[in-house]
């Protein structure tokens, strides 16, 4: 069958779409939350997501092994299930080194729902066509990344805290309900070998891959990490939301032509203008003063970043063989993921020793560094493989 939207297919991506909604409305509002009834600093309120990015780091090289032990659709409901159950003591926490507690532990169940999704998309995706329907899975973040803050927001206006902490978990179990239909429990991929081998933590043969993603996140780290103060720093903090929304646009509008191009023609014929794309759109940023030109930079990164995001993990996965796709995943978004914890603390410091505006243009010409990683992988896949035809 060569047909990408089946059913499991169709309920994982629901299903990584709600969790990833929740993901998003939680960072948006926790750090409000923190300042506004918890009376932290903005430099402690940060500590929310910094506590969940560090537990989702730190899981992510054992969820390939977690994956492998138990299945991937096992993995998935006791994941989702154990992200839902969290989510509902969200609202009686009222302590932030209790709350900060909460957030690492829930980090956990996070990485290993999300590896688990990625690796059972990246299977059910036709071999033809793994560019085009990874492309399409990954659309499910693209939308959760707008309405999970505009949902969060949105309601925190109308009700408490402790009421909308609640509507976000009670979405989490809609996500839970659709997990029973995405594998069997005993679809297991391969057979657990109880030994203890670096291969049972990294797929090696994604690294190169993922170190690209790497140095890319990084980048991106100054949008979603930065976005919002510059936009205040120069008086457009009104209109940083419609800059999401066109972000969003920009992706899943580029999304099935990129997905299909990457599937036809490779991913040369993708990576390398998507991040001359990306670039750009972050030096537009660096000259930013309107409106119009900062909804302009959302349609320039929108589709940069987002076409390379699919690219990257589906070359990650086509790096490995079937059976180690969730390796191949667990791998690729440890160093994504690290990318990004690292660029938001490191983009940071520099931001207050060099402006916002110097520190976009900084990351548009950081950019060449994937740029020309990726050129040198390619160039080297190339050789390998004339020297196996030899």
């Amino acid at each position: 069958m060569n047909k990408i939207w089946t059913k499991p297919f169709t309920l994982a991506w629901i299903n990584n779409f709600f969790v990833f909604l929740v993901f998003y409305a939680l960072l948006t509002i926790l750090p409000v939350f923190a300042i506004n009834e918890l009376h932290q600093s903005d430099a402690s309120a940060a500590l929310m997501t910094t506590i969940f990015l560090v537990s989702c780091i730190a899981i992510r090289p054992l969820a390939g092994k977690v994956t492998d032990r138990f299945g991937k659709g096992t993995t998935i409901r006791w994941s989702v299930f154990f992200f839902a159950a969290l989510a509902f003591i969200y609202p009686f926490v009222h302590s932030f080194p209790w709350m900060l507690a909460l957030r690492f532990f829930h980090g956990i169940p996070f990485s290993l729902a999300t590896t688990a999704l990625g690796a059972v998309a990246a299977d059910l995706v036709p071999t033809g066509k793994k560019g085009e329907g990874l492309g399409y899975f990954v659309m499910s973040m693209n939308v959760a990344v707008v309405l999970g803050p505009f949902i969060a927001l949105t309601a925190v206006q109308y009700m408490s805290y402790t009421n909308v902490f609640t509507l976000l978990a009670f979405l989490l179990l809609l996500a839970y309900a659709t997990s029973f239909g995405i594998l069997s429990p005993r679809s297991k991929t391969i057979t657990s070998n109880r030994s203890f081998h670096l291969k049972h933590l990294f797929e090696i043969r994604s690294i190169p891959i993922a170190c690209i993603g790497f140095l890319t996140a990084f980048s991106y780290a100054s949008v979603i990490s930065f976005i919002s103060v510059y936009a205040q720093t120069i008086g457009l903090f009104a209109y940083v939301n419609f800059f999401f929304v066109v972000f969003a646009a920009a992706m899943i509008f580029s999304r099935p032509f990129t997905g299909r191009l990457f599937d036809t023609s490779g991913p040369t014929a993708v990576i390398p203008l998507a991040l001359i794309v990306f670039a750009a759109g972050l030096m537009l940023l660096s000259m930013t003063d309107t409106i119009w030109m900062l909804l302009l930079c959302g349609v320039f990164i929108g589709l940069g970043y987002g076409s390379l995001l699919p690219c990257y993990q589906t070359m990650a996965v086509q790096a490995a063989t079937p059976e180690r796709s969730s390796y191949a995943t667990a791998t690729f978004f440890s160093f994504f993921d690290s990318g990004i914890a690292v660029g938001s603390f490191a983009l940071g410091i520099v931001a207050v020793q060099t402006g916002y505006s110097h520190l976009y243009m900084g990351c548009a010409l950081f950019l060449l560094l994937p740029l020309i990683g990726y050129l040198l992988l390619h160039f080297r896949n190339k050789r390998q493989l004339a020297s196996n035809r030899v």
